[in-house]
């Protein structure tokens, strides 16, 4: 019988092809190959992690990392598969796996972790300080890659920290029923907040009123004038805005933002195709209203992750709070996947199956 270091499998990833310097990227800008075959043992003498790749991850910034960038990001560019030649380099997102070996003393054999992994079967983690361990596998293990992960922290930091809520103040989320959108609006309902979202089709709308609790919602594509129709929601003004989408949006969400309104950048999804992005020509309102716009990094907030995950698992727990995931079966499907997000396929948290174990 062959020993731990003997065994050997066929790893498949899937890899960027060229760098995409404008619009929305397609299917056949990623492709899927099998590399070779990788050993089920870290090397010797490292202090790496590796790990069977059970659920990934698409979020919207990953389009960022397939444009070329002449200055440093917050995130990597990634690394076009004709760049690398014969050695491979992944496409690279949040996911789950399961420790198949490891070095590190934080991590042991059969610990389930999230974190940076490679879309592919098997990643081996050189720098495994980024992984978190999974302390409630009771939950379904693909929450963490949303509610219980990069996704809900977000959300968590960027109301609560950013924010900095008061009870019944009027609360205004863009892209409310995507990943991050679902979350916020309903840490704002439990903490005591009017709660409107802005979606783009009328099946969103419904589920934010009927699943996700949101006082009111609205098909922004429908809106021929976004200004007056977040005046006939907030008629008294928006007190917070969870920014999500950027552009014309943020534009009409200036004109009704109330006096010392805050506003959190977490991203600006209808800028990444963009080739030049569209400007906003009323910042001069953040002067007048002294509104706090402050964009933000999850990153920077991995302190808050335990206290975090303990009041969000109870919330689950006590069915205090919803959750929506659009799942998709196989690593080959995952470009698909992750186009949907620029298309508005998705319903929920957009989650590729990789492997169920």
């Amino acid at each position: 019988m062959a020993s731990a270091e003997d065994v050997v499998v066929v790893n498949k990833q899937v890899l960027l092809k060229h760098f995409i310097p404008e619009g929305a990227p397609k299917e056949t800008d990623m492709e899927l190959v099998t590399t070779g075959t990788i050993r089920l043992r870290v090397p010797e003498g490292s202090n790496a992690v590796l790990l069977k790749n059970l659920y990934l991850s698409c979020d919207p910034y990953m389009r960022m990392r397939m444009t070329k960038h002449e200055e440093a990001s917050y995130v990597d560019d990634f690394v076009p598969g004709a760049d690398v030649k014969a050695k491979s380099k992944p496409i690279t997102g949040f996911g789950v796996g399961k420790v198949v070996d490891s070095s590190h003393p934080d991590f042991k054999t059969g610990d389930y972790v999230w974190g940076l992994i490679g879309w592919e079967e098997y990643s081996l983690i050189t720098k495994p300080q980024g992984l978190f361990k999974i302390h409630h596998t009771e939950i379904p293990l693909s929450y963490y890659t949303g509610i219980l992960g990069m996704v809900g922290l977000t959300a968590y930091v960027g109301f609560y920290d950013i924010c900095s809520p008061k009870k019944g103040e009027r609360v205004f989320v863009s892209a409310a029923a995507g990943a991050v959108g679902q979350i916020v609006g309903q840490f704002a309902k439990h903490f005591g907040c009017y709660v409107v979202g802005s979606a783009g089709s009328d099946e969103k709308v419904n589920l934010l009123k009927t699943k996700f609790g949101f006082d009111e919602a609205f098909n922004y594509k429908k809106e021929p004038d976004l200004t007056k129709a977040l005046k006939r929601y907030f008629p008294e003004g928006i007190d917070i805005y969870f920014e999500n989408v950027g552009g014309p949006m943020l534009e009409a969400v200036l004109h009704n933002m109330r006096i010392k309104g805050r506003i959190a950048a977490c991203g600006m999804i209808s800028q990444y195709n963009l080739e030049k992005p569209e400007g906003v020509h009323n910042l001069f309102l953040i002067v007048g209203k002294r509104i706090r716009l402050e964009g933000f990094l999850v990153f920077d907030h991995y302190g808050s992750y335990p206290e975090f995950e303990e009041k969000v698992v109870q919330l689950i727990k006590e069915e205090k709070i919803k959750y929506l995931e659009d799942i998709v079966e196989g690593l080959e499907n995952a470009p698909a996947a992750l186009i949907g997000l620029f298309e508005g396929r998705n319903v929920g948290k957009q989650v590729v199956v990789v492997s169920r174990e």
